[in-house]
């Protein structure tokens, strides 16, 4: 979905937040001549630099045991292959998490942990292992939309949903606390009004992210960076990430002027104040080259360009909209996709 919000082109030049490194990674089976990867947190890199010696030095099949797609005893083993490819900063920080590479990277994260007591302990309160095995079988729309009303939507289901996935449960075991700082509302209705049309409208035997959160692993669906047929196009295009841990301002301020052609900004209006996120869309304005695109999620906070920027920042609405109904990563509101002018 993010490729088509930005259509990378061969010899764009991309600014990804980095986060944990999979959207950054997609990037490039696009060949763009550089993605400059920015997070604030040396964690995000490291994680990000551990996948790039993955797919830099293992086989497909490894790669999906040394994230925990697949089943293995053998991640450490699998680690110590590439961690000479690290760079220092990296190589320390996942020699002292050799617990964490044992279980599988993609399980090490702090909203990882969380969604792993949603799986553990309260979804078997819910339904049965069979019945939440039985969400994942392929189904036409009309037949998703009976097994959740006859066989899911219980109140059960609605009452706990509401408790785990409310503002102050999710603030103290999911997302830091000032993920919230800008959020007007109600938490839980919303994510589980997005949650029931994930499940209904969208089939959930071909998402991925919905299969790692109520089974911990992938059933039949993987994320774009983790398929067979993208490893050799994101391999070819390993080399041109820059990593600059630090705020995205800096590095926009940075930047020269029409310099870049497309940003993936994930959801960092989320985290920003109405103040902080119109300096941003200065940054972006000033940075962006005439003919690119940025793209940006949100998800409990209503953010877009200011009118002021009218002349050089274009909503894409009709291409947000449609990307967005068929959005797997369900718990984003809205794609926001703006044209440079």
């Amino acid at each position: 979905m993010l490729l088509e919000a930005l259509d990378v082109r061969p010899g764009n030049v991309c600014l990804s937040i980095s986060s944990g490194g999979d959207n950054t990674l997609s990037l490039l089976s696009r060949a763009p001549a550089r993605v400059i990867a920015v997070d604030l947190s040396p964690a995000q890199m490291a994680c990000l630099d551990l996948k790039v010696e993955a797919c830099r030095r293992l086989e497909h099949a490894d790669l999906l045991e040394l994230v925990g797609a697949a089943p293995s005893s053998r991640r450490l083993a699998l680690y110590r292959a590439i961690r000479g490819g690290l760079a220092p900063p990296a190589r320390e920080f996942w020699d002292a998490r050799t617990e964490d590479v044992t279980r599988g990277i993609g399980h090490c994260g702090k909203f990882e942990r969380y969604f792993q007591l949603f799986r553990e302990w309260l979804l078997p309160l819910i339904h049965p292992r069979e019945r939440i095995e039985a969400l994942f079988m392929p189904r036409p729309p009309d037949e998703r939309r009976r097994f959740y009303r006859d066989e899911w939507d219980t109140r059960r289901w609605r009452l706990l949903f509401r408790l785990f996935f409310s503002r102050a449960v999710m603030g103290r075991l999911g997302r830091d606390p000032s993920f919230f700082r800008y959020v007007e509302g109600g938490v839980a209705d919303r994510i589980l009004a997005r949650t029931e049309q994930a499940l209904t409208e969208l089939d959930p035997s071909r998402n991925p992210y919905l299969q790692w959160i109520a089974l911990g692993r992938f059933a039949g669906a993987l994320p774009h960076w983790l398929r067979s047929e993208n490893l050799e196009p994101i391999r070819a295009n390993l080399d041109r990430i820059e990593r600059r841990v630090a705020p995205v301002e800096v590095v926009l301020a940075e930047a020269a002027e029409a310099s870049i052609d497309k940003f993936n900004m994930s959801d960092i209006f989320e985290y920003v104040s109405g103040v902080a996120a119109d300096r941003l869309f200065d940054d972006l304005a000033r940075a962006g080259r005439a003919g690119g695109r940025v793209a940006y999620w949100n998800m409990l906070v209503d953010r877009h360009r200011p009118e002021r920027l009218a002349h050089r920042l274009r909503p894409a609405t009709e291409l947000s909209e449609r990307l967005h109904r068929t959005a797997k990563a369900f718990f984003y509101s809205a794609l926001v996709i703006e044209e440079i002018v």
